[in-house]
């Protein structure tokens, strides 16, 4: 296995077209040829990757994930002052087809969505916070906190893009079981923010 860290502004995987070939996973590859893919970020997105090196290790964290048995971590600073020190969002999310990439909140046809939330830091314009979702969602943390009036500062989809240099949003821990060994892992990385 390997772990990474996104900055943000690159993509995880390669898109469509010549011009957004440039990603994590192929520098990866320059130096590790047999990295797999196990999960993704948002472009915007900066903070921890995994990556497997035999496809039977990449089968087995991707079950993982599947069986929200990764532990995931993400700080943010959001608009507004957050008045909860903890709370949660529980709010069914489905693709925006007429506006994509957008996500929306979509209680008929929706998938349950739940986000966790934990006050760091509070100042009359803006919040910084834990942040751990416990579903996956397509923008998951984005439009929760949008959703909750407390968009991710930098957000260009669904807050304010101008109000910071780039979306401030960072995951900084993943902790799950070794696939082969069992070792506990807790992996570790502040925001740069």
């Amino acid at each position: 296995m390997l772990v990474a860290n996104k900055p943000a502004g690159l993509l995880a995987v390669p898109g469509r077209g010549a011009d957004k070939q440039d990603c994590l996973w192929s520098r990866v590859r320059h130096v590790f040829p047999d990295a797999l893919v196990v999960h993704r970020l948002d472009m915007a997105t900066s903070g921890l990757l995994l990556f497997a090196r035999s496809p039977s290790v990449q089968r087995q964290l991707s079950h993982l994930f599947q069986q929200r048995q990764v532990f995931k971590r993400y700080e943010a600073v959001v608009a507004g002052r957050l008045t909860k020190g903890v709370g949660e969002i529980d709010l069914p999310i489905g693709i925006d087809w007429p506006n994509r990439p957008r996500s929306k909140i979509d209680p008929i046809s929706g998938k349950p969505s739940l986000t966790r939330y934990r006050l760091l830091a509070a100042h009359d314009t803006q919040t910084r916070v834990v942040l751990e979702p416990v579903t996956g969602r397509t923008h998951q943390l984005r439009l929760h906190l949008a959703a909750v009036g407390h968009p991710i500062l930098g957000d260009a989809l669904y807050g304010d893009v101008s109000s910071a240099p780039r979306l401030l949003l960072h995951a900084c821990a993943l902790c799950f079981k070794h696939p082969i060994s069992g070792e506990l892992l807790h992996i570790e990385h502040a925001p740069p923010f």
